[in-house]
């Protein structure tokens, strides 16, 4: 006689299924991951205003007259 495997049968099917969910949640989550690397999502954080001034500054590309209009217009902001 078979019995089917009882209470057993359903808990053992039940605990499957949430498998099969947290499997493929796994697999959504490392999919988007990884085209937000390759797409240069990074942090998704803007960079501040006034270190991208310094760099520019330090580059030479704006003299210290507009550096330091410049800032003092961020600063007011």
């Amino acid at each position: 006689m078979h019995d089917g495997g009882g209470a057993w049968g359903w808990a053992w099917m039940g605990l499957g299924g949430i498998g099969m969910v947290l499997f493929w949640v796994l697999v959504l989550v490392a999919v988007v991951w990884i085209v937000r690397a390759l797409l240069g999502g990074g942090s998704g954080r803007e960079e501040d205003p006034l270190v991208v001034l310094k760099r520019r500054y330090a580059r030479g590309e704006i003299d210290r007259e507009t550096y330091e209009r410049m800032r003092e217009a961020l600063r007011r902001d």
